[in-house]
């Protein structure tokens, strides 16, 4: 049996996991009795509700004899540790690029990667569909790209598609009659190389992926490069730095469609999961011959963002989750450390709080939605970048940005770019919609999100990836508002948050619980503002005119956690609970407050 490893790659929202479903579909994946929902490989229930891959995962269909494993990877930038690792594993990659949009900075990072492992990519324009598709340019501006990152004759010489994944069609050429994939299938088998089965060898294995079965315990998913293992042998574990230890496979598990099935044995060129390896980690090597040498190291790139995680002592403490303690949440953080190779976490000496280092926002956002739905309770600060010294320079991170808004706005997004210390680098307008492309620190985009969605009246779209360290810009200006602090412990009253939202936005809404030192809403001015939201209407037995107005509220959106993650200041912190989300002062008192500052 012949085995073909493919990995699916694209900017986030181009189409890829759509495109997974109709391979999984029309590859026989399954039987005819199974109900199939949409986007089948999105199973976590963050990726249904935000709509995009979070965790890279395996499939297999079986096409004639060949079998093709497809690894579904994700499109945001911040989960980029996750496709680096994959493509380790495969042959090729299908690189899938929307018709209208064309390349984007998560393709230009993922395509980057991908030629560097000296992969030849197969090109799939998507949504052909769409009214403003420019298929036949957008397939100039992937080749421009090609180019643009050192790609070699042969990868610069790639083969393309156009398709509907939706509908589950591919088409050569635009104007060609089709009604499925196979001319997808098709060009999988003529360019997509045969993975090396050579069973004489050494058998040699690099995990990949990491996950945990509370039965099996940590599992690692990876390609068999050479040789064959069976279940319950022995196997010799070495790390990319020598050093050498044993351990027993109690178990193999090979994919099937979406399934995890027990197999006997591990064959060269396949991609399976094994368990009974307690330590395991991604990047080491797995083999039967202590003689062997261990596999190339898998380098992911370092975090840029980083946050501590501390225990909840607000007043509403222990009210909502049953998860609260020091040890809770240092277990916690430990157990997804194993399997979240992109996360650094580190103790912060002499207090009871934990620095957690991600890739981005999104990133560590998603553990800490995960840890609140798991019944925790905790306090997250505001996020920073991470600064390098090298050769007695001060670096930080930089991001490719690119922004797509009506040509309208082109002068407001160009100023509140600058102001961030934003580099332009490109800009064009068509038919009305302009796209401009920047170099921007991270600092520069933390917290901009809301801003620049009233700023486009939310019309505009912003994407960025990281690119590199490069020196320090200098000073970038902070938020340009206030907030308004509660000075009692009680319940939000209509009346006062009417009283208040003349001074600012609400946060919150009547009959709200709050407590001294929460945040209630943001002020219209530059500078904090203790306010009394519960503070209630006189009563007296004399009416006046203007006594009885009708109390009028604004509606309150409430915050999400990537908002309040974007909101808080350097002095703030964002209180998280299984039920809540609320925003609070690192000091609650305001005397407190007012010593801090005087420092």
């Amino acid at each position: 049996m012949s085995i073909r490893n493919i990995a699916i790659i694209a900017h986030v929202d181009h189409g890829k996991t759509t495109l997974v479903d109709a391979l999984l579909k029309q590859g026989g994946a399954f039987e005819e009795h199974e109900t199939v929902e949409e986007l089948v490989m999105d199973s976590n229930d963050q990726e249904k509700e935000r709509g995009i891959t979070i965790y890279a995962k395996n499939a297999s269909i079986m096409y004639g004899d060949c079998k093709i494993n497809i690894v579904d990877t994700p499109g945001h930038a911040d989960f980029g540790s996750e496709v680096e690792r994959i493509l380790r594993m495969v042959d090729s990659v299908l690189l899938v690029v929307d018709a209208q949009e064309g390349p984007m900075p998560q393709t230009k990072f993922v395509l980057k990667k991908s030629l560097e492992l000296g992969l030849n990519p197969i090109v799939i324009i998507n949504k052909i569909d769409k009214p403003a598709a420019r298929c036949n340019e957008v397939i100039d501006m992937v080749f421009d790209l090609f180019a643009a990152l050192g790609a070699t004759d042969e990868q610069l010489d790639f083969p393309h598609l156009f398709t509907i994944a939706r509908e589950g069609i591919a088409k050569k050429e635009l104007d060609d009659e089709s009604s499925d994939l196979a001319p997808l299938f098709k060009m999988i088998m003529e360019h997509v190389p045969q993975a090396e089965q050579n069973m004489d060898a050494i058998f040699r294995m690099q995990p990949s992926s990491l996950g945990y079965d509370n039965y099996l315990g940590r599992m690692a998913t990876g390609r068999v490069f050479e040789g064959k293992m069976t279940t319950g042998q022995s196997v010799i574990v070495k790390t990319p730095d020598g050093t050498a230890r044993t351990g027993k496979i109690s178990k193999i598990l090979e994919h099937r469609g979406l399934k995890k099935v027990e197999a006997k044995e591990a064959v060269a060129g396949d991609i399976v999961t094994i368990a009974g390896i307690p330590d395991i980690y991604v990047g080491e090597t797995i083999t039967t011959d202590e003689s062997a040498e261990p596999l190339p190291a898998i380098n992911i790139d370092p975090p840029t963002i980083s946050m501590v995680f501390m225990v909840n002592n607000s007043p509403f403490t222990g009210r909502e989750g049953k998860l609260l303690t020091t040890r809770h949440i240092k277990e916690r953080l430990e157990k997804e450390k194993e399997t979240n190779v992109g996360l650094h976490v580190e103790n912060v000496p002499n207090t009871d709080s934990y620095k957690v280092s991600g890739r981005g926002e999104l990133h560590l956002s998603v553990l800490i939605e995960t840890m609140r739905r798991e019944g925790f309770e905790l306090q997250v600060s505001r996020p920073e970048v991470i600064i390098r010294e090298e050769d007695g320079k001060i670096l930080e991170p930089m991001e490719q940005a690119v922004i797509d808004v009506p040509e309208e706005f082109n002068g407001t997004v160009i100023d509140m770019m600058s102001k961030r210390k934003g580099e332009m680098l490109d800009m064009k307008t068509e038919c009305g919609h302009t796209r401009l492309e920047f170099k921007i620190p991270t600092r520069g985009l933390l917290g901009m999100r809301g801003d620049f969605i009233i700023e486009t009246r939310g019309e505009g779209i912003l994407t960025h990836s990281f690119v590199a360290y490069e020196e320090h810009k200098g000073p970038i200006a902070g938020r340009s508002h206030g907030s308004m602090i509660s000075m009692e412990n009680g319940t939000a009253i209509a009346f006062a948050l009417w009283n208040l939202q003349e001074r600012g936005q609400m946060f919150i809404i009547p009959q709200t619980k709050i407590y001294e030192g929460m945040i209630v809403g943001e002020s219209s001015k530059d500078e904090d503002m203790v306010v009394n939201p519960s503070k209630e209407k006189k009563l007296s037995n004399v009416r006046a005119s203007g006594n009885d107005e009708a109390i009028k509220l604004t509606p309150v959106q409430p915050m999400s956690l990537e908002q309040a993650l974007e909101y808080i200041d350097d002095d703030e912190l964002v209180e998280v609970t299984p039920q809540s989300i609320r925003l609070r002062k690192k000091a609650l008192k305001e005397h407190d407050r007012r010593r801090s500052s005087k420092k």
